[in-house]
């Protein structure tokens, strides 16, 4: 039983280290998203018909890309859940994408839905002048 208990220990010890690398790379990949741009007011709703693309930052955003500006949203629930791999599926009435929306989260290998999450705010960046 102690051996048990202490390959448990080791296997917790080595998994910590990948678990906080991880989340330096989701963080290094929003800060070169932001590199060389400036943040706006928070808007409420983004046009759907202007969205070029859109990446998840693990466990933290979704980007959206309109034209030379993005737009940042941090959603208000299950943004633990975001995971690069996933694909976005939102189902929309109408033509704008708004903050309490919901995005249902597929697993791009089984393709299941696996969770979803509400949006929040929209926050743009614009380009500095140097960049």
């Amino acid at each position: 039983m102690k051996r048990i208990a202490s390959l448990l220990a080791a296997a917790v010890v080595l998994a910590a280290p990948a678990g906080a690398a991880a989340r330096d790379t989701a963080e290094t990949k929003f800060e070169k998203a932001l590199a060389g741009r400036v943040a706006g007011a928070p808007v409420r709703c983004i046009s759907l018909g202007g969205i070029t693309s859109s990446q998840i930052i693990d466990g933290k955003a979704i980007i959206y890309r309109v034209g030379s500006k993005i737009y940042v949203n941090q959603p208000r629930s299950g943004a633990d859940q975001l995971d690069d791999r996933d694909v976005l599926l939102t189902r929309n009435v109408g033509t704008q994408l708004c903050g309490a929306d919901t995005v249902q989260l597929i697993d791009s290998s089984s393709r299941a839905i696996h969770s979803f999450v509400v949006l929040g705010d929209f926050v743009p960046y614009t380009r500095t002048k140097a960049s």
